[in-house]
């Protein structure tokens, strides 16, 4: 509050305001350039290294950063590009894994088609010897009773002496009495 009416005091008493701001007094100039050298030399001495210090450390901090960041993009490039390469690997070996379970399957259905075809053929191998042997016992057994039947016709033609008439006769009669049978 006391500084105010001091300024003023100052600027009215040599012809008016604008005379005290434009005038050019070598006192107060040669007292400023001493203030001012003598401000430089106690900050040179005081806060001029330690503000250069200062400055060197945040440039160097900055540059650091700045490496640090370049480098860690790198990395994060190489590792996208190995990831991707793992990727494209990963999805090469599925692919073969799912082509080898494609053959192992169709190999698979080959073998037991195979198997079953031979079975089959087995089978009916089987169930043609059957049949054969079959029919080996049917004509076995039919020749056993077609021998009875002739020792049987021929006992009855031996015990009556026939004509050719009756003889056809008997024979048929003979036969449709088998086929009752």
């Amino acid at each position: 509050m006391i500084l105010k009416p001091l300024i003023a005091l100052l600027a009215f008493s040599e012809g008016g305001p604008q005379s005290f701001l434009l005038d050019i007094n070598p006192g107060v100039v040669i007292w400023t350039t001493i203030v001012f050298l003598l401000l430089l030399w106690v900050l040179k001495k005081t806060a001029w290294k330690p503000i250069l210090n200062a400055l060197d450390e945040r440039e160097t901090f900055i540059k650091e950063s700045l490496e640090k960041a370049e480098n860690a993009r790198k990395e994060a490039e190489e590792l996208l590009r190995e990831n991707k390469e793992r990727l494209a690997k990963a999805e090469e070996e599925a692919q073969k894994v799912i082509e080898q379970g494609r053959e192992y399957a169709e190999k698979v259905k080959e073998q037991i088609l195979a198997e079953s075809k031979d079975e089959a053929r087995k089978m009916i191998d089987e169930a043609k010897v059957l049949i054969e042997r079959r029919q080996d016992e049917a004509f076995a057994q039919l020749r056993s009773e077609i021998a009875v039947i002739a020792v049987g016709a021929a006992e009855k033609i031996i015990k009556e002496t026939l004509d050719e008439e009756k003889q056809k006769k008997l024979i048929d009669t003979y036969i449709d009495e088998l086929k009752k049978n």
